[in-house]
C-alpha cells in the first residue's frame, strides 16, 4: 500500500517519525558544525573566551578573554567571504534567514526546496555564526530540515498538499529540536506561516516530528533546559511593568524589522558581487564587536550573564557595563542586519531572544531602583523580555510564550508574559521579520481553490427557498395547464398520492390534449432533479437540461418541492452582501 493512499493520521504518524529523525540528525549535524566553525575561529584565531548557555555547559562564573582583540572584524569577514562564495555560487536561496525562505517555499513553490540548498544552508551558516556573525541556529535548521521534508514528499510521490505540510514540520521541528522546545517547535510550525492565523493540518505530525527531534538532540546533548532553569516566583504587583516592557519591545519590534530591511535593501542595490555582499556585512558586524563582543554569534551566554546579574562578565573598551546592557538591544539589531541582511546565512530568531533579553534587563533595571522590594532581581524582565520582542517581530505570540517557557522552565511567569507579549504583538502592527508571511489562510495561494470556490458551488439548496408546487399524476390537463399560467411555468413537477416524484409535465406537451385527459399519459418520466445537499451549480445544470426554470428537490424519492431561478438569484445576492460585509 502506497503511504499517499493512507488516511490523515495514520499516513502523518508515518511521516512525523521519518521528519522527527531528520529534524535530530539536521540539528545535532548543525551543531557540531557550529562549535567546529567557532574553535576556529572565535578560540583560536582570535584566541577570545566566549560564554555558553547554562544547558550546554556553560558556566555563571564566566570571565571574558579578549585574546587577540582587534582581529575580530577579520574573523567576522572572513567567515563573511566564505559564506558568500559557498552559497552564490551553489545556491543563492539559501542566503539570508533560511525560515522566510521555507515559508515562501509553503506559500508559493507548493513546499518544493532545491535538494542543494540543505547541505550548502547548513555549512554557510556555521561558518557565518562560527567566525563571530550575529545570526541564529534556528534559521538553517527550520532550512535544513524544511528541504529535506520536501525531499522526502518527492520521493514519495506525495501531493503538492502533502509537502507543503512536510516542509511546514521541518520547520517546526527543526527549531523546537535546536532550541530544545518540543511543545513550542510544534506550534511554531503551524503559526509561523501567518501573521494572524494558524495552520491546523500541520499540528499533528509536529507534535509527533518535534518530540523524536528533541529526543535524539537531547539523548547526544543533554536534556537540559537552554537557558537552564528559572526558579523564581511570580509577583502580580509586576504586572503592570510586563504591561510597558510589552509595549516597549513591539516599538523596538518595529525598529529591528526597518533596520534589518533597510540594510538588506542597501545591499541589493550595491553595485558590488554577491559573492563580496557577506564580507562586507561581516567587516561592519565585526567593527561594531570591537565596542560590544556581545553582539556575536548566538549570544546565549550573554543572556544567561545578564538573567543572573553577572555584570562583571560584561566587556567593552569604551562603554561602562549599565549603559552597554542598555544600548545592546540596538547595537545587536544593527549587527545581525548587517551579517544576515547582507547575504549572510543565518537565522533571525535567536538575535531576537537577544534583543529582547537586553531589552527586559534594561527596563527591569529601572523597575529595580524604583521599586526594589518588588522587582529585587531582573531575571524575569529578562525572560519575558524574549517572549514579548519576537512574539512582537516574529508575529509568533503563542509558540514564542511557550518556547521561551521550555528554554528557561519559568511556567510560573506565564500571566506576566501572557499580558507583555500580547501588548508588543498589538503595538508592533502588520510588522514581521518573516516578510513572506501572509495574514491569513485566505491570502495564501496554497489555499487558493478552498478560499476562491465559486459561490454557486458553496450555497447549497437547502440554503434557498423551497417551494411546494406540483401536479398529481391524476389531474386534469385543464387544472395543470391553470396552474402553469398562474405560476408563469411552461412545465410542473408531477407526484402520485405518496408524494413520490415521478417526472415532469411540459406545457407544449398539453397544448393539444383535451381538458378532461389526466396528465398521466402527457408526463416525462425519468426527469432528473436535486438533493438538498446539492450545489446550486448543479441546481443549474439540471435546469438548463430540463429547460426549465426550477427544478425539482427530492429525498429518497420523496418530493419536497421546487427550487425556483428566482430563489436561487435571492440567494446568490444574500451570500453576496454578506461576504463584501465581511470585508469591510
Amino acid at each position: 500500500m502506497r503511504l499517499s493512499s493512507l488516511k490523515y493520521y495514520e499516513k502523518w504518524a508515518i511521516l512525523g517519525v521519518v521528519l522527527g529523525i531528520v529534524a535530530g540528525l539536521a540539528a545535532t549535524t548543525f551543531y557540531l558544525l557550529l562549535h567546529l566553525a567557532e574553535d576556529l575561529f572565535i578560540f583560536h584565531l582570535i584566541g577570545m573566551s566566549y560564554p555558553r548557555p547554562l544547558g550546554e555547559g556553560g558556566s555563571l562564573n564566566f570571565t571574558f578573554y579578549p585574546g587577540r582583540y582587534y582581529l575580530i572584524p577579520l574573523s567576522t569577514a572572513i567567515g563573511g567571504l566564505i559564506s558568500g562564495l559557498i552559497v552564490y555560487t551553489f545556491a543563492p536561496e539559501a542566503e539570508g534567514h533560511g525560515t522566510d525562505a521555507a515559508i515562501k517555499a509553503y506559500h508559493y513553490f507548493q513546499g518544493k526546496v532545491k535538494w542543494v540548498v540543505i547541505p550548502v544552508k547548513i555549512i554557510a551558516s556555521a561558518i557565518t555564526i562560527g567566525s563571530g556573525g550575529s545570526a541564529g541556529r534556528e534559521g538553517p535548521t527550520a532550512q535544513f530540515s524544511a528541504g529535506v521534508g520536501s525531499v522526502i514528499a518527492d520521493l514519495l510521490h506525495l501531493s503538492p498538499q502533502d509537502r507543503r505540510i512536510a516542509l511546514a514540520v521541518g520547520i517546526g521541528a527543526g527549531i523546537g529540536t535546536i532550541f530544545k522546545t518540543p511543545i513550542g517547535g510544534a506550534l511554531l510550525a503551524g503559526e509561523i506561516l501567518y501573521k494572524r492565523d494558524f495552520e491546523p493540518e500541520v499540528l499533528y505530525p509536529a507534535i509527533i516530528a518535534s518530540a523524536i527531534g528533541y529526543t535524539i538532540f537531547g539523548s547526544i546533548f543533554g536534556f537540559t533546559p537552554v537557558f537552564g532553569y528559572y526558579t523564581g516566583t511570580f509577583n502580580p504587583l509586576r504586572l503592570p511593568m510586563y504591561a510597558l516592557l510589552g509595549a516597549i519591545a513591539g516599538l523596538l519590534a518595529i525598529v529591528y524589522v526597518k533596520t534589518f530591511y533597510g540594510i538588506h535593501s542597501i545591499f541589493k542595490r550595491l553595485r558590488v558581487p554577491n559573492h563580496i555582499k557577506p564580507l562586507i556585512g561581516g567587516a561592519i558586524t565585526g567593527l561594531i564587536a570591537l565596542l560590544a563582543p556581545e553582539i556575536l554569534a548566538t549570544g546565549y551566554g550573554w543572556i544567561n550573564l545578564v538573567e543572573y546579574e553577572k555584570f562583571n562578565a560584561f566587556y567593552s573598551p569604551v562603554i561602562p557595563a549599565l549603559i552597554l546592557i542598555v544600548l545592546l538591544p540596538i547595537l545587536k539589531i544593527i549587527g545581525t542586519s548587517f551579517s544576515v541582511g547582507s547575504g549572510g546565512s543565518g537565522g533571525v530568531f535567536a538575535p531576537g531572544l537577544f534583543i529582547g533579553a537586553y531589552i527586559g534587563a534594561s527596563v527591569g533595571l529601572l523597575f529595580h531602583y524604583l521599586f526594589p522590594s518588588i522587582v529585587p532581581n531582573i531575571a524575569p524582565f529578562v525572560i519575558i523580555g524574549m517572549m514579548a520582542f519576537f512574539a512582537a517581530a516574529g508575529k509568533v505570540p503563542i509558540s514564542v510564550i511557550i518556547m521561551v517557557t521550555e528554554m528557561t522552565s519559568s511556567l510560573q511567569l506565564l500571566p506576566g508574559a501572557m499580558i507583555a507579549a500580547a501588548i508588543a504583538y498589538l503595538v508592533s502592527g502588520d510588522y514581521t521579520i518573516y516578510i513572506s508571511q501572509l495574514p491569513t489562510r485566505r491570502d495564501s495561494p496554497a489555499h487558493k481553490v478552498e478560499y476562491e470556490t465559486p459561490i454557486m458551488e458553496s450555497l447549497r439548496v437547502k440554503d434557498c427557498e423551497i417551494k411546494d408546487i406540483k401536479a398529481l399524476i391524476t389531474d386534469k390537463v385543464s387544472h395543470v395547464t391553470d396552474l402553469m399560467l398562474n405560476f408563469g411555468f411552461m412545465s410542473l413537477p408531477v407526484t402520485d398520492q405518496n408524494n413520490n416524484f415521478l417526472g415532469i409535465v411540459y406545457f407544449k406537451d398539453l397544448e393539444k390534449a383535451k381538458n378532461d385527459d389526466i396528465i398521466a399519459n402527457y408526463m416525462t418520466k425519468g426527469s432528473l432533479y436535486v438533493h438538498l445537499d446539492s450545489t446550486l451549480e448543479q441546481a443549474l445544470e439540471v435546469m438548463a437540461k430540463n429547460k426549465s426554470r426550477w427544478v425539482a428537490v427530492v429525498e429518497k424519492e420523496k418530493f419536497i418541492g421546487i427550487l425556483t431561478y428566482d430563489s436561487i438569484v435571492e440567494a446568490y445576492e444574500r451570500e453576496l452582501k454578506q461576504i463584501k460585509e465581511a470585508n469591510k
